[in-house]
């Protein structure tokens, strides 16, 4: 019987399958099964543990190595990154089609090619786009102001040539790979893109960057659902991985960190999109109030926690008569299936029928929430929606709801009061506080702690 010389790996989510099939049974798909060559290392059973030396273990104690970090010069970035680049740290960008992930990261090299690394030399920085020329992304840079940048530049996707090129003694600092899946190895036999590709691209560059410890940002493509493209392994193997978020007709970004061995995670950048490029934005918070009208009814304002930051957003209602033989959800910002539970715990538990209409949910700004805290300003929207009764223009909710309508106590309530505070909100209700923490915070704002949903819905009443 002749060896199996290749194997047929998903290109969704990396099964590996004996032979091809028209649909990989592991995600459902059709038609993603591309074939490989297996290595050609024989029986690595057999030779596991011959010529390695053993390894140095120690304890736990000792003092910790202080890490050096180098400012990127983007107040926004190093706050995500958890301070600042780690020399030898890999990280993982990755975003939507245009949504400013290359020009975000051309802005951050030009910054750092005028400071200085840990040795006291101007920092070397290094970008090579393997979607684009040199020509063009000089007309980038040009057209953002950084033209006269120290930064080099290359046009390349061969990852040996990238490799025999940065494996130097004199080895940059920062490092832009633009972007990954269209990287290739010539080892292998299969296109740029495909998971053996973005696998073993991935691993050679990461393997480089921790040799000659250098930051490494790798631009990473997204699915139809969000999701980073290629295998999941790549994003255990790197250091941190930040997504870019933003919607087309807002010009918001929101740089998110959903990993970080280096800094807290669920950490979160502000920028705006302008003519210059992107721009920080010191206090989102008042961004995304700035066009917001007072007494309008449908519309409440939440004070919720990204990370360690504390953001004011916006939350709008809209209840209609049904327009359809079933009523429409439509959720914009938020989960349609916490809507659905909210919805079904104010005609169960409230009394307030909303099977006949029709609701529709935005979150101002283009900001996407997750928070469970978030669960009393979209009640207090809808209600406030459904009576044509506004909210009261200076006041600020949150609060999770529970099956059976209670509020249940939230994480850090006093740094959201904080905030709603200096941008002069003066009421706020709130869930009861917990037993260890009764005594609120002198922050000039009135607090009323309500324990049951109807507590809520009876503002409206009369």
């Amino acid at each position: 019987m002749a060896k199996r010389t290749s194997q047929f790996v998903c290109q969704n989510c990396g099964a590996v399958f004996a032979k091809w099939t028209g649909k990989c049974e592991s995600c459902g798909e059709w038609n993603t099964l591309s074939e490989e060559a297996l290595p050609t290392v024989e029986h690595p059973q057999m030779t596991a543990g011959i010529g390695g030396k053993k390894l140095d273990f120690r304890d736990l104690k000792g003092a910790p190595e202080i890490i050096f970090r180098l400012k990127s010069g983007i107040g926004e970035l190093d706050r995500v990154c958890g301070g600042g680049l780690v020399p030898g740290s890999v990280i993982l960008v990755g975003g939507d089609p245009g949504i400013g992930k290359s020009t975000l990261l051309l802005q951050a090299v030009a910054h750092l090619a005028n400071g200085v690394n840990r040795e006291g030399h101007p920092t070397r920085c290094v970008y090579i786009s393997g979607e684009e020329s040199v020509d063009q992304v000089r007309l980038r840079a040009l057209r953002l102001g950084l033209a006269n940048a120290d930064v080099d530049l290359a046009s390349a996707t061969n990852v040996r040539d990238i490799v025999a090129t940065l494996d130097a003694e004199n080895a940059p600092d920062v490092v832009i790979i633009d972007s990954i899946q269209t990287m290739f190895s010539d080892t292998l036999d299969s296109a740029p893109g495909t998971v053996g590709q973005v696998r073993a691209a991935g691993n050679e560059l990461i393997r480089l960057a921790k040799r000659r410890n250098f930051t490494l940002f790798l631009v990473g493509h997204v699915t139809k659902e969000g999701t980073l493209a290629g295998p999941r392994v790549l994003e255990h193997m790197v250091d941190t991985v930040l997504y870019f978020e933003g919607d087309r007709g807002h010009h918001f970004r929101i740089l998110r960190s959903v990993k970080n061995r280096f800094g807290a995670t669920d950490e979160i950048g502000v920028f705006e999109m302008t003519e210059q490029g992107l721009c920080e934005v010191k206090n989102p918070s008042a961004l995304f109030l700035a066009e917001r009208r007072g007494n309008i009814a449908g519309s409440c304002v939440f004070s919720g926690i990204e990370g360690s930051r504390p953001l004011l957003v916006e939350i709008q209602a809209l209840v209609a008569p049904m327009s359809g033989q079933s009523p429409r959800r439509a959720v914009v910002g938020w989960d349609a299936n916490r809507l659905a539970m909210i919805l079904a715990v104010l005609e169960a538990r409230c009394g307030i029928v909303l099977s006949g209409k029709d609701v529709y949910l935005n979150v101002a700004g283009g900001m996407r929430l997750s928070e469970p805290a978030c669960d009393a300003a979209v009640a207090m929207a809808i209600v406030s929606a459904l009576t044509q009764k506004p909210v009261p223009a200076d006041m600020v909710v949150f609060g999770e709801i529970g099956l059976s309508g209670e509020l249940r106590a939230v994480s850090q309530p006093d740094l959201r009061l904080k905030e709603a505070a200096k941008l002069g909100f003066k009421r706020a209700l709130m869930p009861p506080r917990r037993a260890t923490k009764k005594v609120p915070p002198d922050v000039g704002i009135h607090i009323t702690e309500v324990g049951h949903l109807r507590s809520l819905t009876d503002l409206f009443q009369g």
